[in-house]
């Protein structure tokens, strides 16, 4: 039997403590019944002894600490699902956000769910299209993979991740493939951008989307990416789909665990966020990955901004830990008009040597990689040069790497926002710009690619 407490003893911004308490569990939901009829939710935080501190997901503005009561619902957070979540767009707590009906569920799924087993982990290395020359060319995406972007105030992650979601695809094959998209803390306007993104190309109808906006509650941001994560693990796992999460913004749900973390009084870690950031984002990111004897997989993209693009700070060094590789977009390069601006020298997949090749991309894709990043890197060596000492100190070779360093950048890297170039495209463009450099230079490609491309 559900009991009621009208025990409420203390309110401290979004916390709330409830005495006398019994048979209660953490992260339990409660509801508050205030005394005009008003019902708000919360969750369970902390036990001690026979007190609860509980966490509210609404406002605490009118609550009367005499006349307010609070049951416990004896279940955390659930997410309702069934097939028809794709095409469907949802608040930070899984509520119906697009005027549809709610979801008729087959099953409900605990949002708090466990990290993949390393011993029940594939291996990933089936090759993602993304349609993005200096992520697929470069950077490659792979099956199971977490590869975040690194981002900066105000620089365009936003347009990035709408193309990454409607543009993505696994090559070679008809099997289904979805795509969870979470927004954190984000504007209205941002959640407007999205939304209208996916209407108008289709992209909604093989996607779940999550929006929580910046004025929602700081609970609601710290459950948005969990609910993205137990959606993707049903439509993986149990319905046998390959996923792609996108979620935005890392750094929102990170400033919401601070909050909450303050409230609390707990002792701070670097930067005032809590010394349990590192689990608590593992705990998140590794529930991505392909599992054993499951063909559906949960491909993980978090998009995070780098306060004062400082890539030391807490939230991108850490991440920067826990997954395998990174997207940096570069604020030189948009300042440049380059779009997408994704600086791909200090840009990493750790796997993308197992995702191409013969049968996965085309066999020429390593050797090119390796001469399009040695070639660049030579290149933006020797404009720097050029600025330093001018034009007249640089080599004829030299020269012609500055020249492969400026094309490669626009016509390479800069594709815009609406481009989707597959992977054939993809190398071809690359194959074009070592046209620039004498071929005694292409030191890192086999001479039966050079004779069966360079045409």
């Amino acid at each position: 039997m559900i009991k009621e407490y009208n025990t409420i003893n203390e309110v401290a911004g979004p916390l709330m403590v409830v005495e006398g308490i019994s048979d209660v569990a953490f992260g339990e939901l409660g509801q508050i019944s205030l005394s005009n009829g008003e019902k708000r939710m919360c969750r369970v935080l902390e036990i001690d002894k026979n007190k609860a501190i509980v966490q509210l997901f609404e406002s605490s503005a009118g609550l009367n600490l005499e006349s307010s009561t609070v049951r416990f619902l004896g279940k955390g957070i659930e997410l309702a699902l069934s097939p028809d979540i794709l095409g469907r767009v949802f608040d930070g707590l899984g509520r119906p956000k697009d005027d549809k009906p709610d979801i008729v569920p087959e099953k409900y799924m605990d949002v708090n769910g466990m990290p993949i087993n390393p011993a029940a982990r594939d291996y990933p290395a089936e090759f993602i299209q993304t349609g993005i020359s200096a992520i697929d060319g470069l950077n490659t995406l792979v099956r199971g993979q977490k590869l975040p972007i690194f981002s900066g105030s105000g620089l365009p992650h936003s347009n990035l991740a709408a193309q990454i979601a409607r543009q993505a695809k696994v090559l070679g094959t008809d099997e289904k493939f979805a795509v969870v998209f979470a927004a954190v803390g984000i504007t209205f306007e941002e959640s407007e951008f999205f939304t209208e993104s996916f209407k108008e190309t289709g992209a909604l109808e093989r996607s779940v989307m999550f929006i929580n906006l910046a004025n929602d509650p700081a609970i609601e941001r710290i459950s948005t990416p969990k609910l993205a994560l137990t959606a993707a693990e049903y439509l993986a796992f149990e319905q046998n789909m390959h996923v792609l999460v996108i979620i935005t913004d890392i750094t929102n749900y990170a400033e919401a665990l601070r909050e909450v973390s303050a409230a609390r009084k707990e002792v701070p870690g670097r930067r005032g966020y809590p010394g349990y950031l590192y689990t608590d984002l593992a705990t998140m990111y590794e529930r991505a990955g392909k599992k054993k004897g499951i063909n559906g997989s949960i491909t993980l993209i978090p998009i995070l901004t780098m306060p004062e693009d400082d890539k030391t700070h807490p939230i991108p060094d850490l991440t920067g830990y826990i997954t395998e590789g990174q997207i940096i977009l570069s604020r030189e390069l948009y300042r440049k008009n380059i779009t997408p601006p994704i600086d791909v020298l200090p840009s990493l997949s750790r796997l993308k040597d197992k995702g191409i090749g013969a049968g996965k991309t085309r066999e020429d894709h390593a050797d090119t990689m390796n001469q399009l990043f040695a070639a660049y890197a030579r290149g933006k060596e020797c404009k720097e040069l050029m600025v330093i000492l001018g034009e007249s100190a640089l080599t004829e070779v030299d020269k012609k790497y500055a020249k492969f360093a400026d094309g490669f950048e626009k016509e390479y890297v800069s594709q815009g926002y609406n481009t989707n170039r597959s992977i054939e495209e993809t190398l071809d463009i690359g194959w074009k710009l070592l046209k620039i450099l004498p071929i005694e230079e292409l030191k890192r490609i086999k001479e039966e690619y050079i004779k069966k491309y360079m045409n």
